[in-house]
């Protein structure tokens, strides 16, 4: 007998930060567009690209993703020379920008991307304010994870 095989899902998630939830307490998070390139969309579609050092400014009353690595293809284009880690316009509702503008201004407050999925064919990026941890933050942050982890350890055994 041949046992059928459920075909899952393609999961819609391109990239994680997962860095930035080690190094910043999140807030508030929000959806955003982005304004990319062909070569770009190809890449993301084959899941070149890297948030690990990205970061997110606001310049000119717009929001500009930098740092993000999306590496060409081999079959990009001959007359298009691709920068890997241009600066990507991000596209927010005034609304949300002014938000944006205001935990900026606050003391301590940045602004992170935080995952890039697909949303009905579009490329959204999460970004999320965030207040940076200090190493204590995170060792106690650690150490929680640790102890919720024995705890359903030991419920487990029982």
């Amino acid at each position: 007998m041949v046992k059928k095989s459920k075909k899952s899902a393609p999961s819609s998630t391109i990239a994680l930060n997962k860095k930035a939830k080690h190094d910043y307490f999140i807030e508030d998070r929000i959806e955003a567009g982005l304004a990319l390139h062909g070569w770009e969309v190809k890449s993301l579609r084959a899941g070149h690209i890297q948030l690990k050092e990205s970061y997110i400014l606001l310049k000119d009353g717009e929001a500009w993703l930098f740092g993000a690595h999306i590496s060409p293809l081999a079959t990009a284009s001959t007359h298009i020379k691709p920068d890997p880690l241009r600066n990507r316009k991000l596209l927010l509702h005034s609304d949300e920008l002014a938000r944006l503008v205001g935990a900026v201004e606050r003391k301590g407050y940045t602004i992170v991307p935080l995952a890039m999925y697909w949303k009905k064919g579009l490329a959204k990026l999460e970004i999320g304010v965030g207040k940076g941890k200090q190493t204590h933050d995170k060792r106690s942050t650690e150490k929680q994870r640790d102890w919720d982890r024995d705890k359903q350890r030991i419920l487990r055994q029982r």
